[in-house]
């Protein structure tokens, strides 16, 4: 009898702690603002990851007027990602000749709250292969959840 009164507790315990350990899974679906406020929102995931959506960002290097640009991509679905997949998106600016990939993961912190790390590189159009060395610029943003005002 104790040695089952033991065995059970040990399995309590052992189960107690496993759902201590889950975590909230990082949806990329929503808004989303970055560390230079430009604004993103991922309106639908698909089955097999892919994503899709807009990107109004906040700066820019060219004089025209800034509009809100579509962006493709997909997320990593295997098993491993544990709730805090890993992910690329291509946004292709609707303002510019110019074209910009983002890759990153998706996190989850202690207190629950999701954030996107990413770096990405911007591509320019150049007229001839000798600027080529300068049309590619590289950066990385952080993404926070924007929440809903209901």
């Amino acid at each position: 009898m104790v040695k089952a009164a033991a065995f059970l507790l040990v399995l309590l315990l052992a189960l107690e702690a496993h759902s201590l350990s889950v975590k909230k899974k990082c949806s990329l679906v929503g808004r989303w603002v970055n560390d230079l406020g430009s604004n993103m929102t991922i309106t639908t995931v698909n089955g097999n990851g892919v994503f899709a959506g807009s990107y109004h960002t906040a700066v820019t290097a060219t004089s025209k007027e800034i509009k809100l640009s579509p962006l493709q991509g997909s997320l990593q679905k295997s098993p491993n990602q544990k709730g805090q997949p890993t992910f690329g998106f291509t946004v292709n600016w609707s303002f510019s000749d110019s074209i910009t990939v983002f890759t990153g993961q998706c996190f989850v912190d202690e207190n629950g709250k999701e954030e996107l790390r990413t770096m990405w590189l911007l591509r320019s159009h150049v007229d001839k292969i000798k600027d080529d060395w300068k049309a590619t610029r590289v950066g990385i943003n952080v993404f926070t959840r924007l929440q809903s005002q209901e």
